[in-house]
């Protein structure tokens, strides 16, 4: 039997055999995309060449793709949901089409996975006479071609359904499309687990007749190839003149057939963090029900967790923050159900990077940081759940029910979020009302708003010299955090008056004396050389392209106009800051005076504050 990591290298080595360039994993964190949080597909960060936009690799593409998908946080628990996943996937734009994409893909999993072809099946699109799109006939007898190869006759093999399930485009269904959206039929593969094992009739199908693309659990999606070649019009439906081959398929699903086993979690990938569950707990996976549900609630979610950090997501109450503090804290509350009352995320993370390093070398070189924010949350909301839970249960015991009131109080008082407490009064059998919670939670927000002489408000105070002067040493402050701290410091607020400049950063710990330094001589060097200071109008697609940053990107985004990019340098010596912003600035660093850091303190988990001043000369 072939490792999960053996696959993934199977796959991409095949692909390059084929004449396709392999590209490294995108970032969890979307590029340009502000429709969305996460990276959640294979196909996400490939759509702008899907759409027609030249691939700097050229025409064959392959990949494995690190995915989240933050709305199956409450699927986890059974034997395949997982919110981090990994998308394998290939591409032809405009080259090959369906003959060699299937022919190539039946290859593959034959020959190089050694899977049995009698327990694949397959599902093609069944055609639309209301939009004048045939059965995809093509496609059946490319199949039908295929399985023959190897002495096969499969015509009962291969299903046909309609555009509610074999039918892609961004989306849905082709009534749902907009005029000039591409789409196309697609074909799935299955993998049957048998008959013998008797899923369904346990099945909370059972009911239903069985059938390849069914829910019962028998059969198992492994992978997806989407034929991209018609384009919506006015008048229907026309050929695309150049056609797409957009292939996705789950590393793990593929090792879930290679190794015939319908539970993910039993697979080598989560070997290490599941004998470490079994270390700590004194508990057997798979040994009773519920307890294996908790188990694999954790051992997603701290996967998922590591990931996320890796890619510099820090825990916290905002954005994709949030997601990564609810899946530690939804996986320790897990583990208390399982006895465990010690610290243990660091172990299961440990096995998680022992796992991935080869195939994910960031994992180690971030190593510290991705335990030392694990461990800070983890900290952090044990302190408070063992209080939390006995005051749920006293209301509960008291009341027989948890009222939105209640709700709020436990997350005012024990950090416990609204999902948190929803999940522990469903286990009661019972509802509890969220309008009540939200409106006590904006009376919350509103009384602190109104009584905090603190209020961090954003922007500049005026448009005096001293105030232009401070918010262009902003940005020389914000590029020498970056400098000094890494790539995932980011700006999250800022505040500026005559007087003084307060920025917020995403930053997990503390600064030390000796970056503070190095921050504040970045900034006085640069100021020295007097350098000039201009900016230029782009689209914001050519201020990505040439690295500039900037807080509010999804604003600026979605006005579909040219913003102002400011840049601090000389071309020819390179541009030492580049970042998205309204202005006004200095026309030379020279103008600033002498930057000094007075503060460095924490805001919120996760971010950081810097007040600095400028003077005229050094203090």
């Amino acid at each position: 039997m072939m490792k999960t990591n053996e696959i993934r290298k199977a796959y991409l080595d095949f692909f390059q055999e084929h004449g396709h360039i392999v590209i490294p994993s995108a970032s969890l964190i979307p590029e340009n995309d502000p429709t969305t949080l996460f990276t959640g597909s294979g196909m996400q960060p490939m759509v702008p060449y899907l759409l027609g936009e030249a691939h700097p690799e050229g025409t064959r593409i392959v990949d494995s793709q690190k995915c989240f998908r933050s709305g199956d946080i409450e699927e986890v628990g059974d034997n395949r949901h997982t919110t981090f996943f990994e998308m394998l996937g290939n591409w032809s734009l405009g080259d090959y089409f369906k003959k060699e994409q299937i022919t190539w893909m039946f290859e593959f999993l034959i020959k190089k996975l050694g899977l049995d072809p009698h327990r694949l099946y397959i599902t093609a699109f069944a055609g639309n006479k209301m939009i004048k799109i045939p059965k995809d006939e093509e496609t059946q007898q490319l199949w039908m071609e295929a399985f023959a190869s190897v002495g096969m006759n499969t015509k009962d093999r291969i299903t046909f359904y309609d555009e509610q399930k074999n039918w892609w485009s961004r989306f849905g269904t082709s009534e749902q499309m907009p005029v000039g959206e591409p789409g196309g039929p697609d074909s799935e593969m299955f993998w049957d687990f048998g008959a013998h094992r008797m899923f369904h009739e346990h099945s909370m199908f059972a009911s239903q007749p069985c059938h390849v693309n069914c829910d019962c659990g028998r059969f198992l999606e492994i992978g997806n190839n989407v034929f991209m070649q018609y384009r919506k019009t006015d008048h229907g439906f026309e050929l695309l003149p150049k056609k797409n081959v957009d292939f996705g398929g789950g590393l793990e699903r593929f090792a879930a057939a290679v190794n015939d086993e319908p539970d993910i979690f039993r697979l080598d990938l989560f070997d290490n963090a599941r004998l470490a569950i079994e270390s700590i707990t004194g508990k057997k996976y798979g040994a009773d029900e519920k307890e294996t549900y908790a188990f694999r609630v954790i051992l997603d979610h701290l996967r998922a967790a590591t990931f996320l950090i890796c890619d510099g997501i820090l825990p916290s109450n905002k954005d994709q923050g949030y997601f990564v503090r609810r899946l530690i804290r939804r996986a320790i509350r897990f583990a208390h159900k399982l006895g465990v009352r010690n610290a243990f995320c660091g172990s299961i993370v440990s096995a998680y990077i022992e796992t991935y390093q080869e195939a994910y070398p960031d994992l180690v070189v971030h190593r510290e940081m991705i335990m030392a924010e694990i461990g800070k949350e983890e900290t952090k909301f044990k302190t408070s759940l063992e209080k939390g839970l006995r005051e749920f249960e006293k209301i509960f015991t008291s009341n027989r029910f948890v009222s939105g009131s209640d709700a709020f109080n436990l997350y005012q008082t024990y950090g416990f979020p609204w999902e948190l407490t929803e999940e522990l009064v469903r286990e009661k059998g019972e509802r509890v009302d969220r309008q009540v919670f939200e409106d006590e939670f904006k009376k919350h927000q509103d009384l602190s708003r109104a009584g905090s002489e603190q209020k961090f408000t954003g922007g500049l105070a005026d448009h005096s010299k001293e105030t232009t002067r401070l918010h262009t040493a902003t940005h020389l402050l914000n590029q020498a955090l970056r400098i000094v701290l890494g790539d995932h410091v980011y700006q999250r607020g800022s505040n500026i008056t005559a007087e003084r400049l307060r920025f917020d950063f995403s930053h997990g710990e503390k600064m030390t004396q000796e970056q503070l330094q190095k921050v504040e001589i970045w900034v006085n060097d640069v100021i020295a050389k007097n350098l000039p200071i201009h900016y230029e109008m782009m689209t914001f697609e050519e201020a990505k392209s040439v690295g500039a940053i900037g807080v509010f990107e999804d604003k600026y985004a979605s006005l579909g106009n040219k913003v102002k990019v400011y840049f601090v340098g000389d071309e020819a010596c390179e541009y030492l800051s580049q970042e998205v912003c309204g202005g006004p600035h200095a026309d030379h660093t020279g103008e600033l005076g002498f930057f000094k850091i007075l503060k460095e303190e924490a805001v919120s988990a996760g971010v950081r504050r810097i007040k600095a001043t400028i003077t005229e000369r050094e203090k």
